[in-house]
């Protein structure tokens, strides 16, 4: 194909995405509404500690019914449209499995917080939603190293570097789990972590098809069809929560095409707002831990900027532009440091 039908492909993939994800919208609404998937507020930080200033913020969102785990739509979506149109051993094979697997931990764990009730009901303790992730991650980090033949990666500017299979399978879980819990916990506002992944999966797309792998290319503009209609219903004010079934998906899927584009240390760079969201909630809990104070009003950072009096919509698009310019610069960096 030449370069314009490789677009052309991709395009329509995210067409395909976006429509089909609009068709099973109102489904899944009615399901929903039916079957009452509502979110139960978070009320205690993970080491079980109160959550004073986030609950007063977002009590307004829980005084109405607040579906929850509308990241199955994408997670059906890009399963039939990929299934079906763009299947491929070698490029969309290990992208769609990390996907589903990071849904499959998600869905386990918004299913408890519909259907569960007393002190459990919140969903997953942490450590075990970060075994199950975990395990989720070295399974596809050793398909990837021993089936896929993956041993090295590129350090952009320097060439590669060697780091084996066993360096290889604990570098790609490293980079499934580390992604997977940082979109997980950018989902906090109206539209903020849809959009992010949205740039994300648009820059590693732009990756890929200038390193020639169409498929992989059509992977990620399938992904970004299904958030653009996300996005269409989750503007604030929202009318779902994509959950941890969606999140646990984009950001496994997300750290899968990060090392399928040899762009592992790039992946910061892209995703710097997704690092930074996880690294003031790590921080927090560093401090709390043991300096016995909190850095932030609450964590993580959009959070304490909301306490801090700005509205959610400024904050998601501050992100937003934020992202859109790491997305340029890694795309840049990918260019110039050898990875296209």
């Amino acid at each position: 194909m030449t370069i314009d039908e490789e677009i052309f492909y991709g395009l329509l993939l995210a067409l395909a995405g976006f429509l089909f994800s609009m068709f099973l919208t109102p489904i899944y609404t009615h399901f929903a509404y039916k079957y009452h998937f509502w979110k139960k507020q978070k009320k205690t930080t993970v080491d079980g500690k109160a959550l004073p200033v986030m609950t007063k913020l977002h009590a307004h969102k829980f005084k109405r019914a607040f579906p929850t785990m509308a990241g199955l739509v994408g997670v059906i979506a890009i399963t039939l449209v990929t299934w079906i149109f763009n299947l491929d051993r070698g490029q969309t094979w290990l992208p769609l499995v990390g996907f589903l697997g990071g849904s499959f931990v998600g869905v386990v764990d918004d299913s408890i917080n519909i259907f569960g009730s007393g002190r459990g009901a919140a969903g997953l303790r942490g450590p075990v939603k970060f075994l199950m992730i975990t395990a989720v991650a070295v399974a596809l980090g050793w398909f990837f190293a021993v089936k896929l033949g993956w041993t090295a990666i590129l350090v952009p500017f320097a060439g590669s570097l060697e780091v084996g299979t066993i360096g290889m399978i604990i570098v790609f879980a490293f980079a499934v789990v580390a992604t997977s819990n940082a979109v997980n916990i950018s989902d906090g506002l109206d539209g903020l972590s849809g959009g992010l992944a949205l740039i994300s999966y648009g820059a590693f797309g732009v990756i890929a098809l200038f390193q020639g792998n169409v498929q992989l290319f059509g992977f990620c503009m399938t992904v970004a069809g299904w958030l653009l209609s996300y996005i269409w219903f989750n503007v604030p004010p929202a009318r779902f929560m994509m959950g941890d079934t969606g999140s646990f998906a984009l950001g496994a899927g997300l750290g899968v095409v990060a090392m399928m584009t040899n762009s592992f240390l790039l992946l910061p760079v892209i995703g710097l707002p997704f690092v930074i969201e996880a690294g003031s909630s790590l921080i927090q809990l560093a401090s709390k831990k043991f300096l016995h104070r909190k850095i932030f009003i609450s964590a993580p950072l959009h959070h304490h900027l909301e306490a801090k009096g700005w509205g959610e919509a400024k904050i998601v698009m501050r992100f937003w532009i934020i992202a859109g310019v790491c997305a340029i610069l890694g795309v840049y960096l990918a260019t110039a440091g050898g990875a296209i």
